[in-house]
């Protein structure tokens, strides 16, 4: 019975703590739009007559911030591409058993 209670409990820390992450990264691309939004609102009001809005001067922060904003999305939406399910806990097992083997 307590066994399930801690598998209960992991889980839901995990849960827990994915919720977190996807709600940080959830912000972080509302932010993003707001801010981008606002940024293109005053270059547009600052064109002069007959400007193209169309400048690399205009697309800068809108950039720059998208590349962060993908890897932000990649480390919530695929950490498992990269490291495999469940490879923190096999790591944690590998040093426990080269300490314990240690301390023979």
């Amino acid at each position: 019975m307590d066994t399930d209670k801690i598998l209960y409990q992991e889980r839901y820390q995990f849960a827990a703590k994915r919720v977190k992450q996807l709600k940080k990264f959830y912000s972080h691309l509302i932010v993003y739009i707001v801010v981008n939004l606002v940024i293109c609102y005053i270059n547009i009001q600052n064109l002069d007559e007959g400007e193209s809005y169309f400048h690399w001067q205009n697309f800068i922060t809108l950039s720059f911030w998208g590349i962060g904003l993908l890897a932000h999305a990649a480390s919530v939406f695929l950490p498992n591409l990269i490291f495999g399910k469940n490879w923190e806990a096999r790591r944690i097992k590998k040093y426990i058993e080269q300490e314990s083997q240690g301390w023979e």
